[in-house]
């Protein structure tokens, strides 16, 4: 029989956590509401999306966008480049941006704008959601898809109604929790093969996201609930590497469509330019973008997207609060406006010209 637990040791168990009350999400969507208008938009580029994964549309999926956002000033000066540039090249390519305000951490390190907006560890989750929100619905309003990692799942309750494509992380596609996530999102969702190189986990996960759940869930009051999913049929692989060997390549990319053939699922891939793929060079994403783009020039329809780590400005910086270049990834190092531009106008006139 159990000992009966001491009120001491409970209060002691307390006294080691200091809770704070945030807004559940119906709150913050009160105080930051989708506009119909904005709502339909975003579900007409969930479409788009949803018919280049299909091959209804031939055009070329690029999500684009700094490694994180750590400084919503600059993230809205990139969203407002890339709103302008998109005209010029979207009867090629459907540019989407990447809003990621969650970063996972192999140990610890700074967690993203929705835990720490203020980059000091005061954790200010409240302010964190707040400015996540208003980030997304103004990129949104510029007339970008948006797109993010989900981490946490609690936090997706917040953001979900902006989001027209989700990553699941090479470290979460295994999880129960984010297939059971993705199998009730609107958006579409990418699962990344693991950090081994793996693929088999991202196809589970595509065939686990396709299936109803039920599961434990945070409600929009702020309660717990039982969530009944529908299944999300709207899923890719994405391939990003592993172990530090990319699989980008003609032959790797060919083994992953005859493994999603083979296991019924979507076959069109999307190639993360970063991590693996090159070596952890930021630079080499163009080698990696444009082997990929000739690699569908040849005739490989199977290559539906693109990934890469973008900002302002080439490269990184260390996490110095109050001596922070504006326009510069505090994570992974990133290719800067000038070779993005270059990148997706040159995509765009060579996928005109095949």
């Amino acid at each position: 029989m159990n000992a009966p637990v001491s009120l001491a040791a409970t209060a002691e168990s307390a006294s080691r956590r200091d809770a704070r009350a945030l807004p559940t999400p119906a709150e913050l969507h009160h105080a930051l509401p989708l506009e119909p208008a904005l709502a339909r938009r975003i579900e007409g580029q969930r479409q788009a999306i949803r018919d280049i994964l299909a091959g209804r549309d031939d055009r070329l999926l690029v999500v684009i966008g700094p490694c994180s956002i750590h400084d919503p000033e600059s993230a809205l000066e990139y969203a407002r480049r890339l709103a302008e540039l998109a005209p010029r090249v979207e009867d090629r390519l459907l540019p989407v941006m990447r809003v990621y305000v969650e970063k996972p951490r192999t140990t610890v390190g700074w967690k993203g704008l929705a835990y720490d907006p203020d980059l000091d560890g005061s954790g200010d989750l409240a302010r964190g959601l707040e400015l996540s929100r208003s980030l997304m619905r103004e990129i949104a309003g510029l007339g970008l898809p948006v797109a993010t990692e989900l981490l946490q799942p609690m936090l997706a309750p917040y953001l979900d109604d902006l989001l027209s494509w989700v990553a699941i992380g090479a470290r979460t596609t295994e999880s129960q929790l984010h297939r059971e996530l993705a199998s009730g999102l609107e958006a579409v969702v990418g699962f990344k093969n693991a950090t081994s190189g793996d693929l088999q986990v991202a196809v589970d996960a595509m065939r686990a996201a396709a299936h109803p759940h039920q599961h434990f869930a945070m409600g929009p009051d702020g309660r717990p609930e039982v969530c009944e999913t529908p299944g999300n049929p709207h899923t890719h692989a994405v391939l990003r590497g592993g172990h530090g060997e990319p699989n980008f390549r003609a032959p790797q990319v060919a083994a992953a469509r005859r493994t999603l053939e083979d296991a019924g699922q979507n076959p069109r891939l999307m190639v993360d330019c970063s991590h693996a793929n090159a070596q952890k060079d930021h630079r080499r994403q163009s080698e990696v973008m444009l082997d990929v783009l000739n690699q569908r020039l040849a005739g490989d329809a199977s290559l539906a997207g693109l990934m890469l780590e973008s900002h302002l400005h080439e490269g990184k910086q260390p996490l110095v609060p109050g001596a922070l270049r504006h326009g510069v990834s505090v994570t992974d190092a990133c290719i800067g406006w000038d070779t993005t531009e270059h990148l997706l106008t040159t995509a765009a006139e060579r996928l005109r010209d095949a």
